[in-house]
């Protein structure tokens, strides 16, 4: 069963049209699906057209939705970007902004929908591609998102955001918990 959980926009950025912004996510089979649900004016927005998957990196400069998963009690973390053109990038890190090479093993699955009020993403991340961790380990996870306005303007959207300026690094911001491994922990 999926959760709404609400984004929240920096306080340090004005946008007046995005009405509301829901994300969830659940594991089905061996995959975590995340689902982005943006209303919004989206003729007011830099959504990018849709392409053909592949990496791209630098996705964070435009519209994108973005994961960060980590083992809890452990400062590794893996960063996921998907924009609506169907172009991703997944990058690990050693600790806080310390990137390390790794190279994702299934391509994330992407779907978008979109009409002149909505926009609707789904993602499909493969568990092989999650941190590795012990089975009673959990993971942390923590959602957000980049939104351009047409007028290159960047909001910067998360379930919880700390202080000062937007850092979707910030561990303290990976507030959800899972474990694949036990169901009854969502």
């Amino acid at each position: 069963m999926m959760l709404d959980y609400n984004m929240l926009r920096h306080p340090n950025n004005v946008m007046t049209s995005v009405d509301s912004f829901l994300v969830r996510f659940e594991l089905i089979d061996d995959y975590l699906h995340l689902q982005y649900e943006l209303t919004a004016e989206l003729s007011a927005l830099n959504i990018p057209a849709k392409q053909t998957p592949c990496a791209v990196d630098g996705l964070w400069q435009q519209t994108c939705f973005e994961a960060f998963i980590a083992v809890n009690g452990e400062e590794r973390y893996y960063e996921f970007n998907f924009s609506p053109s169907s172009a991703w990038a997944a990058y690990a890190f050693s600790g806080y902004r310390n990137r390390s090479d790794w190279a994702i093993k299934k391509t994330p699955l992407i779907r978008c929908t979109q009409s002149n009020e909505f926009l609707v993403m789904d993602v499909l991340i493969a568990v092989v591609d999650l941190p590795l961790k012990r089975a009673d380990q959990s993971f942390q996870l923590g959602l957000t998102a980049v939104i351009e306005t047409n007028e290159g303007e960047l909001s910067y959207w998360a379930l919880q955001h700390s202080d000062g300026a937007a850092d979707f690094h910030q561990r303290n911001n990976f507030i959800l918990s899972f474990n694949p491994n036990n169901s009854q922990e969502l």
